[in-house]
């Protein structure tokens, strides 16, 4: 059924993570049984969405998919990829839309595109701290491949991508018919800007600009997506501590002309980034994506210098941006 407001009689805008599939669920599902998907896509127009005010109230904030809301799974649920439906040629990483056993559909992020296992890695720990602050992030999950489906793929490119990607890769819920934010139709409110903005500071997210928002909405509620840039000094960790307090470049973030209220969301989420709470994100991690880092005998090593770095920057906030007044 056909879950979009089509009261106005207006015809609907869609990103192309919706183009693709339909799926019977609404933001109200919140088992573990998935429906299964066809490949007929609702036409789609390419009209801007009408503008309009997004914001969640304190205790108001919108439900995540799959999970009763403010309940936060321990592990990412493990997955098997059944069927590779198609790509996402949006992205660098070619990311694409699968189908796994569970008969659900997700956007899979693989282990052989070009910004390998420390994109995934960023991907976990920075949507996994998002949830735990309330902000809506799509569920994750582990997703086993099996190379032998690139032998149904008639591009060589994915066929390459396939099979460099064998075995374990992150997949995202696939939210049908979202449409991208765009900052010239839709605002936030201060206070989720703030909240958002605070977040993609913390963790030096230098892909949510008015270029490329990474924001979606899904059933008018906005959804962050798409971390595979925050973290970077993931990629040079003797550099790590220099980075520490370098004070985040916010002039290009979507969210900046929404008056964000930086101040309420520091005092808000700053005390909650605890040991014990970046120790959870991170054993979210497998072993295998942070076996062999150089200058680290053990993953659990890997795991306690992220904890260290970003435990060491919740205290020390120097990094918060000077916003225009």
């Amino acid at each position: 059924m056909d879950t979009l407001d089509r009261s106005a009689g207006e015809p609907t805008t869609l990103c192309v993570t919706a183009l693709l599939t339909w799926d019977h669920r609404t933001p109200e599902f919140t088992g573990h049984q998935r429906h299964p998907t066809t490949l007929n896509p609702p036409t789609i127009h390419k009209q801007p969405p009408k503008k309009s005010d997004l914001h969640y109230p304190p205790g108001n904030q919108p439900q995540k998919p799959h999970v009763t809301p403010h309940k936060i799974n321990p592990v990412l649920h493990n997955l098997t990829l059944t069927r590779y439906i198609a790509p996402l040629r949006e992205g660098g990483s070619l990311p694409a839309i699968v189908e796994a056993d569970d008969l659900g559909t997700y956007v899979i992020k693989f282990t052989g595109a070009g910004q390998g296992r420390k994109a995934l890695i960023a991907e976990i720990i920075t949507g996994e701290l998002a949830r735990r602050l309330d902000l809506p992030v799509p569920e994750l999950a582990l997703i086993h491949l099996d190379p032998l489906i690139a032998r149904a793929e008639p591009d060589p490119e994915i066929q390459e991508l396939l099979r460099a990607s064998a075995g374990l890769n992150l997949a995202m819920d696939y939210l049908p018919h979202s449409i991208g934010y765009d900052p010239t139709t839709h605002t936030t409110d201060p206070h989720l800007a703030g909240h958002i903005l605070w977040l993609d500071a913390y963790t030096n997210n230098v892909d949510r600009t008015w270029r490329n928002p990474n924001l979606i909405l899904w059933h008018r509620k906005p959804y962050l997506i798409d971390h595979g840039a925050s973290l970077i000094f993931h990629h040079n960790w003797p550099g790590a501590p220099a980075t520490l307090t370098r004070p985040y470049q916010a002039q290009d973030h979507v969210l900046i002309n929404d008056h964000p209220d930086l101040k309420a969301a520091d005092t808000a989420l700053a005390p909650r980034i605890t040991h014990d709470l970046l120790t959870e994100v991170t054993r979210l991690i497998p072993d295998q994506w942070l076996t062999d880092e150089p200058g680290f005998p053990t993953p659990d090593d890997v795991r306690t210098a992220y904890t260290d770095h970003l435990l060491a920057r919740a205290t020390n906030r120097a990094w918060l941006p000077e916003l225009p007044r």
